[in-house]
């Protein structure tokens, strides 16, 4: 991660960088010896520049604008003085200009702007330049906001500000970016000179692409747990359910086969006994001899001992003694050796009638 001004970042838009957001302003100074006049804009030609050192963002930025003003680095002076070193030669009269990116409470800035024989320069065409670096905003820092009581600055001035990103490599882990947004928000949620409470930090000035994560917390704010719960908890459980969704997806389908598979296999205990049942049933259908009635009954007896001794959920029970009662059906069936008026479906009428369920339930006790 890291604090990266605007201005500074377009030869790296290819990298995987993203910015989480910008925090705060950062103004553009420029700074003239009061014996300098710049009222046209070839009065910039042959003056001595002190831009800041190789690699600083005021560098970057200061040639960005003269650029964008038709000057190359050959129509001005640049030199290399920079800092409390720039700031004595401006007012020596060894250097014309000095831009300086800095904050409006900087020691620097604030001495540069009490001398007598330094002046500070208006934007005159700030909003054209906001026009085109949308991470540029034209700023006013109205007659004496800095100091009231000397009245400085003398007059309103109008500035040129980028803005400080902040930036991550785009695989960082989103409960970072929460935090680091959330910490951002506590520094600099209270605004300054320049910015309005709750104005930053914000999704807008930006030097990269907006993170997702960051466009979502801007969207949302933090994740529901993240506010309610302290954050190695609200972490912990973000954690569960990414291992448990993949569960869920196979617990959800399961809950819908396992009843009727749960249901099936219940049922079985109690079915498998009708097949011998039908068989004995139609091997009595012509009727039975004498010598093969006892041979039939202990068959029924040894189906109903192992019967009694099924258990099965009281929530099936009706499917046991339903068992039980066609047992006694063929049971009768053969005591009567398949002779009785009214054929099968009289007998099983009349073997339900007499045996109702609380009898079937005392034969079971």
């Amino acid at each position: 991660m890291a604090f990266v001004q605007g201005g500074t970042g377009g030869h790296a838009r290819g990298d995987s960088l993203r910015s989480l957001a910008s925090v705060y302003f950062e103004p553009l100074w420029v700074f003239v010896n009061g014996n300098v006049r710049l009222e046209r804009t070839g009065d910039l030609i042959g003056k001595r520049l002190s831009i800041g050192p190789q690699g600083s963002g005021t560098r970057a930025l200061t040639l960005e604008l003269l650029a964008d003003a038709g000057y190359g680095e050959d129509d001005v002076r640049i030199s290399d003085l920079d800092g409390k070193a720039a700031a004595a030669a401006l007012a020596s009269g060894e250097l014309d200009i000095m831009t300086l990116v800095a904050a409006p409470t900087s020691e620097l800035v604030q001495e540069l702007l009490r001398a007598d024989d330094i002046q500070l320069v208006s934007f005159v065409r700030a909003e054209a330049y906001t026009r085109r670096h949308r991470y540029l905003t034209r700023l006013a820092l109205p007659e004496g906001t800095i100091d009231l009581a000397d009245n400085i600055p003398p007059t309103n001035v109008g500035l040129l500000a980028a803005t400080a990103n902040l930036v991550a490599r785009e695989d960082l882990h989103p409960a970072l970016v929460d935090l680091l947004l959330e910490a951002a928000s506590e520094v600099h949620s209270e605004g300054g000179i320049f910015e309005q409470p709750g104005a930053f930090p914000s999704p807008r000035y930006l030097v990269f692409p907006l993170s997702e994560d960051a466009r979502r917390y801007f969207d949302s704010g933090p994740p529901f747990l993240r506010r309610t719960l302290p954050f190695w908890a609200a972490t912990l459980i973000d954690r569960l359910a990414l291992m448990l969704l993949p569960l869920v997806a196979v617990i959800i389908p399961l809950m819908r086969i396992m009843p009727p598979l749960y249901r099936w296999r219940v049922r079985r205990r109690v079915y498998r006994w009708y097949k011998e049942l039908r068989k004995i049933e139609r091997d009595t259908r012509a009727g039975v001899q004498d010598q093969d009635l006892a041979d039939y009954h202990s068959q029924l007896d040894r189906i109903d001992d192992e019967v009694r001794k099924v258990k099965i959920p009281w929530a099936y029970a009706e499917e046991l003694y339903q068992l039980r009662l066609h047992i006694r059906y063929v049971r009768e069936g053969l005591g009567s050796k398949g002779n009785t008026a009214g054929g099968p479906s009289r007998r099983l009428e009349e073997s339900q009638a007499r045996a109702s369920p609380s009898g079937a339930l005392e034969d079971a006790s």
